[in-house]
């Protein structure tokens, strides 16, 4: 494997990498829910995912007596 002659300073090292950008998760409706979700994930709201209930999410004291 070829060696570089000289070392590459740091601004082309980082020109070669500006296209390593991460690229933010397209969020979906979850469709027991409507709340946006991550695809091929679990809704985070209701436990649900492909149509059946996968986990079971607990609510908050306050929450079931109103």
């Amino acid at each position: 494997m070829a060696l570089p002659k000289r070392r590459h300073s740091k601004a082309r090292g980082k020109k070669r990498r500006t296209h390593w950008k991460v690229k933010a998760v397209g969020l979906s409706p979850c469709p027991q829910c409507k709340e946006p979700k991550i695809p091929h994930c679990i809704c985070k709201v209701c436990g649900y995912y492909d149509g059946r209930q996968v986990i079971e999410i607990k609510v908050k004291a306050k929450k079931k007596k109103e």
